[in-house]
């Protein structure tokens, strides 16, 4: 190999690097970057633990020693941040600590159910759809683009004004709304599992297309899209809230997303931004822990937003 040499700053010459070298070189970079991306790293903890407590002090609400988040005369009115009223209180003297962790209950499930029933529907969709290709492709593939074209907020005045304001209508309302990006993600999954040499294999043994779904593909689509089932859960949070400022949320209860429009009155944010503050920081964590961590799986498992706002 000949070598051609280089100059460096302090006169000495030596080999200058070859293309061979420099391929080495890149390649070996491209392998560091993708063995940093599977590492899962600290901030993933940091994010579990912040949900594990959020679920845990959500599902011990009501053996917590904390006021009755209906008490009125918890403390003053419109008091601030202190001892005894930790998030201060609302405008009729509720504790907002108690209401912040009770309003848990109903965002998380809301957050829970409608991600569940959009996999549960929208991934047998999707998983079919690429799996038999053809003419089912193109039938389950133009309900799913319907789903798609369909305004989110129409369907949703749409349910909940036939069906009611109750928490089950709620979980339904985002799960109907979440379908269509899960089969298309479930879809494109699909098809690019069917053709790898494993599910080849299978074939050309004689499995037929049921176990082919069962024990090759389904295994194979579940751990990525339970990669990003965090996404969904912090996606349907949010959704729950944005429908809580249209008055389209639970009509008995509270959630977060109803505590920050009961504070978002200009006169209570101008003398106690605490009743709003509060519940939006526990939801900012809550949506961004969910996310973060949705993010490091999605590397880990080097899955590609397919369907989700990806190419």
């Amino acid at each position: 190999m000949r070598l051609n040499s280089i100059t460096t700053r302090r006169g000495f010459r030596g080999p200058e690097p070859s293309d061979a070298d420099s391929d080495v070189l890149d390649s070996s970079q491209i392998d560091d970057e993708k063995r940093d991306k599977r590492k899962i790293g600290f901030g993933f903890w940091v994010s579990i633990g912040w949900m594990v407590l959020v679920v845990t002090a959500a599902f011990l609400a009501p053996v917590l020693p904390i006021p009755d988040p209906d008490q009125t005369g918890a403390g003053g009115r419109l008091d601030a941040p202190n001892w005894d009223n930790w998030f201060g209180t609302d405008t009729n003297g509720r504790d907002m600590f108690s209401r912040t962790i009770w309003g848990s209950r109903v965002s998380l499930t809301v957050g829970f159910f409608a991600i569940v029933f959009g996999f549960a529907v929208g991934g047998p969709l999707g998983i079919v759809a690429g799996f038999f290709k053809g003419a089912t492709d193109k039938f389950l593939s133009i309900i799913i683009f319907i789903l798609f074209a369909f305004p989110g907020l129409v369907l949703a005045l749409l349910i909940i004004s036939l069906l009611g304001q109750t928490l089950a209508v709620v979980c339904l309302t985002i799960g109907i709304i979440g379908v269509a990006p899960i089969a298309r993600l479930a879809r494109a999954i699909t098809i690019s599992t069917a053709e790898r040499e494993f599910v080849s294999a299978a074939r050309i043994l004689g499995s037929t297309n049921r176990r082919l779904m069962i024990r090759e593909i389904l295994p194979n689509v579940t751990i990525p899209m339970g990669a990003l089932a965090f996404l969904g859960m912090a996606l349907a949070i949010v959704g729950e809230g944005g429908l809580a400022f249209l008055g389209l949320s639970v009509e008995e209860g509270f959630s977060w997303g109803k505590m920050i429009v009961l504070g978002s009155a200009s006169r209570t944010l101008q003398k106690a931004p605490w009743v709003s503050m509060f519940p939006i920081g526990v939801m900012f964590l809550t949506v961004m822990s969910l996310n973060y961590a949705g993010d490091r799986l999605r590397d880990f498992f080097d899955v590609r937003e397919l369907g989700i706002g990806g190419g």
